[in-house]
Formats: C-alpha cells, sequence, structure tokens
C-alpha cells in the first residue's frame, strides 16, 4: 500500500501535467498565420453573407404580406390609380373621386345636350302631327291599343335621341374604356360589381326618399296633392289589362332607364368631370334629371334617386347600374299599383290625385 506522501506526489505530478500540456508553447510561420487570418476571414464573410439574404428575404416577405392587406383592405372602395394627375401612379383613391378622362371639349358638349333636348321634343311633335295622317284617332283607342302606342311612341324618341348623342360623342379612336360602357361580367365584386352595387343604390334610395317624404310631410303638416306627372297620365292604364301592363312596364322598366341613364350619366355626369370633380358633376346631373321631369313638387324626391344612380355608376364605371336602379325603380311603381288597383284599392286616393 503507498504511502500517503507518495500517493500525494503522485497526484501532484498528474495534475501539473493536466496544467502544463495546454500551455505548451506552439511555433508557426508565417504561412499558417496568413492562412489562419484567411479561414477567419472567409467564415465571417460566409456568415454575413447567409444573414445579409436571410434578412432580405424576410424583407420581401414582409412587404408582400403587407401588399396583399393593403389590397385586402382596398379592393371594396379604394382601387390604385395609374393616371393620376400628380405623377404618382401608386396613389390610392375612392372611386367614387375619379375624373373620367374626357375626350370631348365644352362645344362638343353644349352641342350634344341641344341637340338631345331638341331630337326628344321634335320626336314627340312628329309623332303627334303623323298620327292623323296614318288614320289613327286617339279618342277611339282600347287602353290596350293607347298603352301600344305609347310604347312605340318611347322607343321612337329612346332610337333617335341615343342615335343622336352615339352619332356626335360615341367616337372610338378618342372616347376611353369606360365611356358608355357596359360590362356584364363579375356582377357580385365588391369593388365594381354592377348588380350588388345596384341592390346598394336602390336600397339607399328608398330609405332616403322615404325619409325626405316623412319630413315634408311633417313639415307641410298634410300631404301635397301630386302633380299631373308621367305617372298620373299612366293611372287609366295601370290594372286594366295584362297587355296593358306589358307596355308600361316595357316603358318604364326598359325604354326610360336605357334613354335617360345614357344622356343624364353616361354623358352629362361624365362630361361635367373634364371641368370639376366627381361629386359636384353627380350633384349637378342629379339637379338636371329632376328638374327634365317638370315636376318641382317632386323635385327632392328625384333628386335623391338622382344621386343614388350618380354615385352607383360613378363606383361601377358601369352604365349597367343605374339602369339597373332606374329599370327596378320604375317597373316597381307600375307592378305595386297594379296590384293594388286589382286588390280594389283606389289607386288615385293613394297617390294624392286631384
Amino acid at each position: 500500500m503507498a504511502s500517503p506522501i507518495t500517493t500525494a506526489t503522485s497526484l501532484f505530478s498528474q495534475s501539473s501535467l493536466l496544467f502544463t500540456l495546454p500551455l505548451k508553447p506552439q511555433f508557426y510561420s508565417s504561412k499558417n498565420l496568413i492562412q489562419s487570418s484567411h479561414r477567419a476571414t472567409g467564415n465571417a464573410y460566409t456568415t454575413s453573407s447567409w444573414l445579409s439574404n436571410r434578412s432580405s428575404r424576410l424583407h420581401r416577405l414582409n412587404y408582400r404580406h403587407r401588399d396583399a392587406l393593403k389590397r385586402g383592405l382596398s379592393s371594396v372602395c379604394f382601387y390604385k390609380s395609374n393616371n393620376s394627375s400628380n405623377g404618382k401612379g401608386s396613389e390610392l383613391r375612392w372611386p367614387i373621386l375619379q375624373r373620367w378622362d374626357v375626350p370631348w371639349e365644352w362645344y362638343t358638349v353644349s352641342l350634344t345636350s341641344l341637340a338631345c333636348g331638341l331630337s326628344f321634343v321634335l320626336t314627340g311633335l312628329i309623332a303627334s302631327a303623323a298620327l292623323p295622317y296614318l288614320g289613327v284617332q286617339i279618342g277611339e283607342l282600347s287602353l290596350d291599343e293607347k298603352a301600344q302606342l305609347l310604347f312605340f311612341d318611347q322607343a321612337f324618341a329612346t332610337a333617335v335621341v341615343l342615335a343622336t348623342l352615339y352619332s356626335i360623342t360615341n367616337r372610338s379612336e378618342q372616347n376611353p374604356d369606360n365611356v358608355y360602357r357596359y360590362d356584364w361580367r363579375d356582377p357580385f365584386s365588391l369593388q365594381k360589381g354592377w348588380l350588388l352595387w345596384a341592390v346598394i343604390g336602390l336600397i339607399g334610395a328608398l330609405v332616403t326618399i322615404s325619409l325626405t317624404g316623412v319630413a315634408m310631410s311633417f313639415l307641410n303638416g298634410e300631404p301635397p296633392q301630386r302633380e299631373t306627372d308621367a305617372l298620373v297620365r299612366l293611372l287609366p292604364l295601370i290594372g286594366s289589362s295584362g297587355v296593358s301592363t306589358a307596355y308600361l312596364v316595357g316603358i318604364t322598366g326598359v325604354l326610360a332607364p336605357v334613354l335617360e341613364e345614357n344622356v343624364f350619366r353616361g354623358f352629362l355626369m361624365v362630361a361635367l368631370t373634364k371641368w370639376v370633380p366627381t361629386p359636384i358633376s353627380i350633384i349637378i346631373s342629379a339637379a338636371v334629371f329632376s328638374a327634365a321631369h317638370l315636376t318641382p313638387g317632386e323635385f327632392p324626391q328625384l333628386f335623391i334617386l338622382g344621386a343614388a344612380l350618380g354615385l352607383s355608376y360613378a363606383q361601377t364605371r358601369n352604365l349597367l347600374t343605374p339602369i339597373t336602379i332606374h329599370a327596378f325603380w320604375n317597373s316597381g311603381v307600375i307592378l305595386l299599383l297594379t296590384f293594388l288597383q286589382i286588390q280594389g284599392y283606389d289607386i288615385k286616393e293613394l297617390l294624392q290625385v286631384s
């Protein structure tokens, strides 16, 4: 058995070796030092390059996520304009604030407005003057024949006015794509769906006009007598027969909306954006639309309807939207009155017709 002194001496010797081995001096040549330096530099460069590439990939990924988020949030009421007036194509704006790229000068707009007005008046005068020469006696016609005559008279006026309008302004070589645009695609698109925004515009117009009527009745104390407008003149034909109803729906739900929306929204409202902002052009065209019906007592309701038609058209840049609103509004009134007439209600009393 080893003595304690011998064991301690042995342990001390081993511990000395453990501590002295790592501290053993080593000698390097200059070549070895240079190679070591190069390896350290290469490793640092590789690490730096890897970090830089990873940072670049993360940056591109975050940018794509942010860009997708922006597109998602702005897809309903915003779009990216490439033709902004200040030359910045990436600016997001409300569609209803964007102006059309109007190719018509002031004299073209003035001439077209005058020509459309004259053609509408002249077609009515020509049709009235031609009836006696055709052997047509208004007093001897049945209600169905009168409805048929009104339908063909409206069809004649619509064809003449639209031919006049398009012959002056609808030149394919100068008009942009969103002028007189009819696009049946994507009816329920959140941004420019023509049917979706027609439903939104129709509901908005119904609610606003109803509230306006209640407010006017409250302020006036009693509901005013209805003026002799186009609807009052059609009352004898409403509910008289299925044939008359079909002709009336064709007049009010097809021909009148197509004519009026092409003139007041497709032409007038678009033309005004050459000189005034789009919201102002909506207001002006709605006022002209209301005044053209020649019923001052109905001006507030017609103005609200015209504003809803203009807003929906500015949102979608598609004439199908205001035409659909106008068609449902007019034909809905005719069908509702026909139903009430069949049920035995006095529609003259309901309309406060004197």
